[in-house]
């Protein structure tokens, strides 16, 4: 009986000895990307979404009642500083200036007549043949005639100024909007909506910056030695729209209202831009990168070398002997198709930048080192 079992457990016996390995089995390895992070200088930016607005903006009101005599313009097109617009009726304004222009005359000879007779009158009482008392009655009426002819200039100035009136001129040059009234229509003094004109070149570029920013942008607004309420420091700032074949506009910060809303936490700030081929209209919406510091060494890492433990952000720096390890970094703004890394590392790292799924503990890295260029390639969304 003992020979029946003796023999299998030989047998296993050998198979084990002839399975077990030779020496310690060799780590795994994984095929990744290294590079250095970039090191240059920048200057932080902020993002807002903001609205262009007019710098100037007229809603056009006739100053003086009548009918709608003329149009002398082309809805929608670009008009100058005093082009003439509408022509109200002016046959009852010309009437009116004929009468007062009579009256004038009327109270001029009228004045004339008392001068002659106040001189008159002033000599012979001087001679002692006519009473003091006539004299009297000679100033009454000299200074009666005098005030007439001075309401009869006035008089007069009121009637030219009305007929003045009627024809209406652009008060800024700009694009003008539809006509709002029909030739033939009543307008009334002062309420009548004729057309609007906005002014666009330069544009204006409103968005609202939250109190922590806003903050930062005053200090660097002093060291400037400006204020952001007055000049807005004279910040650097871009603008992109909609349509992405646009390179994105230049412009400058110019103003910052003086409080902030007490609602919202924010205060409104405005750039300007020259906008010379019209392309800014009035109404667009944007992103506006604004300028958040003075220049300074940065070190920039790729998004995609960034990765994450738990709710800290991390990079994984490779040592020369193929092992690797995390650093928590504390991130800042995207620059340069980049991504700022304020506290974690020096930028003398070799860093991870493409094949993070890979690493596991443990593992070995076969690092493939490349050079990352000074400003990355933009992405499909333009950044």
């Amino acid at each position: 009986m003992v020979r029946h079992w003796l023999v299998p457990a030989i047998l296993l016996f050998s198979t084990t000895l002839t399975a077990a390995p030779s020496g310690a089995q060799e780590q795994p390895k994984a095929a990744v990307t290294v590079a250095k992070p970039v090191v240059r200088d920048v200057i932080d930016s902020d993002e807002f979404i903001g609205r262009f607005e007019p710098v100037d903006e007229v809603t056009l009101r006739s100053r003086v009642g009548g009918y709608l005599d003329r149009i002398d313009f082309k809805d929608g097109a670009m008009v100058k500083n005093g082009d003439q617009l509408f022509v109200i009726d002016q046959r009852p304004f010309r009437t009116a200036l004929d009468i007062a222009t009579s009256s004038q005359e009327v109270a001029k000879s009228t004045l004339t007549f008392a001068e002659s007779e106040f001189a008159r009158t002033e000599s012979l009482v001087q001679k002692g043949t006519l009473a003091v008392s006539v004299l009297d009655d000679r100033r009454r009426e000299l200074r009666s005639a005098q005030a007439n002819i001075r309401g009869a200039e006035a008089s007069l100035a009121r009637a030219r100024l009305d007929m003045e009136y009627t024809v209406i001129k652009a008060p800024l040059s700009g694009r003008i909007d539809r006509r709002l009234i029909s030739v033939g229509n009543l307008v009334q003094a002062d309420q009548t909506a004729l057309t609007t004109i906005v002014s666009l070149d330069p544009i204006d570029f409103y968005f609202d910056v939250d109190e922590r920013r806003l903050l930062n942008y005053a200090r660097v607004a002093r060291e400037h030695g400006s204020d952001l309420q007055e000049g807005g420091g004279s910040l650097d700032v871009s603008v992109t729209i909609a349509d992405s074949t646009e390179k994105p506009f230049k412009g400058k910060l110019d103003f910052a209202e003086n409080r902030v809303d007490q609602e919202t936490g924010t205060m409104r700030v405005r750039a300007r831009f020259d906008n010379p081929d019209f392309v800014l209209q009035p109404g667009l919406f944007g992103r506006v990168q604004v300028n958040a510091s003075n220049t300074y060494q940065g070190i920039l890492v790729p998004d995609e070398a960034i990765g994450s433990d738990q709710d800290q952000r991390v990079v994984y720096v490779v040592a020369d002997d193929g092992s690797f390890s995390t650093k928590q970094v504390r991130l800042g703004p995207r620059l340069y198709g980049y991504r700022v890394v304020r506290e974690g590392l020096t930028g003398d790292e070799t860093i991870v930048v493409n094949g993070l799924t890979r690493l596991r503990p443990g593992v070995i890295v076969d690092p493939t080192l490349v050079t990352l260029p000074p400003e990355a390639a933009p992405t499909e969304n333009g950044q």
